[in-house]
C-alpha cells in the first residue's frame, strides 16, 4: 500500500476495484486475481484491492462491521486496539471528564476512533506517511472528520500541554528487525514516553504485555488486559486516571481484579482443584488476590498455579480436577495413561522445560479417553497433574 494506491482505491475506478475484489474472493488467492484482471481491473490497482479485502475480511475480529469500511496495512492491522479494548479505554476517559486528547502513534486510528464517538475531540499524530493516509481515510470513512483531526508528524514535536489528555502507543517494532522488546528502541524513545505524566497528568501509555513494572511512573495505575484468554496489552494511567495499583481486566466479560501487585498468595499441598489463573491475573502480580476469591494457595511460592480442596465458579482463571499427582518419569507416566486408555491429552505447563509436543509424542498415546495434564513444580520438584479433560 502506498498513499497513491490509497487514493486510487477512493476514486470510482478504486470503488469498482474493491466490489470486483470482494466478489471474486473465494479463499484462492490465484483464481481471485485472475477473476479481478479478468474484469479490466489494471493489475497494481487489483493487487491492492483484493489485499484490502484479504485484510478487511481479517479485520472483523478486531473492528467488527466497521472493518468493511476501512482501510489496513499488514503491519497495522496486526499492532492495532481491538474495538472492544479502544471503546472501554475511550468510556473511562470520557469517565474522567476528558474532552480532547493527543493520540501519539494513532496507528490505524482504532483509539483514536473509539475516542471521538464517546465525544473527546483527538489530534491524532503518526510518523508514517502511509500510516498517516490510511487513518485519514478510515476517518472520513467511519465519518468522524469533525472530531479526529490527523497529522503526519513526529510525536515528539506535539504540544501536548494543549490537551486534556494524551494516550500514547509507542511503535514496538521495527523495519527487519521485527518485534522490540527493550523499552529504550521505542518510537518515540522511553525517555520521552515516560515523561509524558509531568507534562500532561491525564496520561494513558499502551505498551506490550511484558513490560517491567519497574517501569510503571510513580502513582501510575498498571493494567493488564485479555481478550477471550489472549493477552493483548498493558495500560499504565497516569496521574487523576489512576484508581487503583494494579488491575487485570478480562474481555468481553468485563470482569476487573484489582490489588497491589505485592502481595504474597499462601503455599499449601495440592488440593483437589486446581485453577490456571487468566494471564492478565498473572501479569499483573496479582495470583494473591486471585488465590482469595477462590479460598486457594499455592503449592510452590514461584508457580501460578491456585489449589484448593472446594470449587469455587471465577472469570479469573480455568479450574480442572486433578486425578493423580506424581513425580515426572516418563516410562511411569507412559504406563499410566495406557491403563487409563487416553488417546487425547491437552498438556499445559508452567514452570517445566518439557516441549508438551515432543512429550506428545514420546508418550505414544492410544486410546479412546481424553485428559488434561499439568507440568509444574511442586515445592521446587518436577511434577506431573493428571487432570478430568474439560
Amino acid at each position: 500500500m502506498t498513499p497513491d494506491l490509497l487514493t486510487r482505491l477512493g476514486t470510482p475506478e478504486g470503488v469498482n476495484a474493491l466490489a470486483v475484489a470482494t466478489a471474486a474472493d473465494h479463499g484462492d488467492p490465484l483464481v481471485a486475481a485472475s477473476a479481478v484482471r479478468s474484469r479490466g481491473v489494471e493489475a497494481e490497482l487489483a493487487a491492492a484491492a483484493l489485499t484490502q479485502v484479504e485484510l478487511r475480511r481479517r479485520a472483523v475480529a478486531k473492528f467488527g462491521a466497521d472493518a468493511e469500511r476501512m482501510f489496513f496495512t499488514r503491519a497495522g492491522l496486526e499492532q492495532a486496539t481491538r474495538a472492544v479494548v479502544a471503546q472501554r479505554r475511550a468510556a473511562r476517559l470520557a469517565a474522567a471528564g476528558v474532552k480532547s486528547m493527543a493520540d501519539l502513534g494513532c496507528g490505524l486510528g482504532a483509539d483514536a476512533m473509539a475516542a471521538a464517538r464517546a465525544g473527546i475531540f483527538v489530534y491524532a499524530v503518526e510518523s508514517d506517511p502511509t500510516t498517516a493516509a490510511v487513518v485519514t481515510a478510515n476517518v472520513a470513512a467511519l465519518g468522524l472528520d469533525d472530531m479526529i483531526k490527523v497529522d503526519c508528524a513526529d510525536a515528539t514535536t506535539v504540544r501536548v500541554e494543549e490537551f486534556d489528555a494524551v494516550f500514547a502507543d509507542p511503535a514496538r517494532r521495527r523495519a527487519g528487525r521485527g518485534r522490540v522488546f527493550d523499552p529504550r528502541s521505542y518510537s518515540p524513545p522511553w525517555d520521552f514516553i515516560a515523561a509524558l505524566p509531568t507534562r500532561v497528568p491525564r496520561t494513558v501509555l499502551k505498551l506490550a504485555p511484558g513490560i517491567d513494572h519497574a517501569l510503571l511512573p510513580p502513582g501510575a495505575e498498571g493494567e493488564w488486559v485479555s481478550v477471550d484468554g489472549d493477552l493483548v496489552e498493558a495500560a499504565f494511567w497516569c496521574g487523576p486516571l489512576a484508581s487503583a495499583d494494579r488491575r487485570a481486566t478480562l474481555m468481553p466479560g468485563m470482569a476487573e481484579l484489582t490489588g497491589s501487585g505485592l502481595a504474597r498468595a499462601p503455599v499449601g499441598p495440592v488440593g483437589r482443584y486446581v485453577y490456571d489463573p487468566d494471564p492478565a491475573v498473572v501479569r499483573s502480580h496479582l495470583v494473591a488476590e486471585f488465590a482469595t476469591t477462590v479460598g486457594g494457595h499455592l503449592a510452590d511460592p514461584e508457580i501460578a498455579y491456585v489449589y484448593a480442596d472446594t470449587p469455587a465458579e471465577t472469570p479469573f482463571g480455568r479450574r480442572l480436577e486433578i486425578t493423580d499427582v506424581l513425580p515426572f518419569s516418563l516410562k511411569r507416566l507412559r504406563t499410566l495413561l495406557r491403563d487409563r486408555g487416553v488417546g487425547r491429552l491437552e498438556i499445559r505447563k508452567r514452570g517445566s522445560a518439557l516441549e508438551p509436543d515432543q512429550l506428545r509424542r514420546d508418550l505414544r498415546l492410544s486410546g479412546r479417553e481424553a485428559a488434561s495434564m499439568i507440568l509444574t513444580r511442586v515445592a521446587g520438584a518436577p511434577t506431573v497433574l493428571l487432570c478430568h479433560a474439560i
